[in-house]
């Protein structure tokens, strides 16, 4: 299996790369969100892949990123979600906006996607919110509870969720969204409360 290319691009489609990897050519299907962080012709580039078989089909996708890619394999696992509809939601929302929405429940995000019905949103959600951030043994709570004035507000857990989704460890998840209650207070919404813990995250996790 071919898990990663390096190589020049040598054409740029509206849903799809060449790249060239020592004189071979690879017809790589890509979303639109990769297509704009890859760059244009000539461009020095690495791209993570995912090989898709089928009886009459052989198709290889790039991502710009292993989280894109994971995102990618857990959307297919789903019943109804092809590559095709895969990559058309994660063009249409960046990893952090999709963790959010699954985690809570926001089937109407999903759904922004070309191709994604309110059922099939809906089915992604469900099957797919316990994958991304498991609540059960996070642990933390005692933490998140003295952040919060001694009530765990409802988004707390959905915003630690969302972090261990994104693959951050329980503990760091906690820590990160208990210090973004901190600054916020209880009464910060959970779009913000997210935003705000994975940038404290990424700065403990730069240290």
């Amino acid at each position: 299996m071919i898990a990663k290319l390096t190589g020049r691009i040598d054409e740029v489609g509206t849903d799809h790369l060449v790249i060239d990897v020592q004189g071979v050519g690879y017809l790589v299907q890509v979303s639109a969100r990769t297509l704009g962080v890859l760059g244009g012709t000539g461009e020095f580039v690495s791209v993570y892949t995912e090989m898709q078989v089928s009886e009459t089909d052989m198709r290889l996708i790039g991502f710009a990123s292993r989280e894109e890619r994971d995102w990618f394999r857990l959307l297919t696992t789903v019943q109804g979600v092809g590559g095709k509809v895969a990559l058309a939601i994660l063009s249409a929302l960046e990893a952090d906006d999709l963790t959010l929405a699954i985690g809570s429940g926001d089937a109407a995000m999903v759904a922004r996607a070309n191709g994604v019905g309110p059922k099939l949103a809906s089915r992604i959600v469900n099957e797919l919110r316990d994958k991304v951030g498991a609540l059960a043994g996070l642990g933390g709570g005692a933490k998140l509870a003295a952040s919060a004035g001694g009530k765990v507000p409802s988004h707390a857990s959905d915003a630690v969720a969302a972090l261990t989704g994104l693959g951050f460890k329980p503990g760091e998840a906690s820590s990160a969204v208990s210090a973004a209650l901190e600054e916020l207070g209880k009464d910060g919404t959970l779009d913000a409360l997210v935003r705000l813990a994975l940038k404290m995250a990424g700065k403990k996790a730069g240290k």
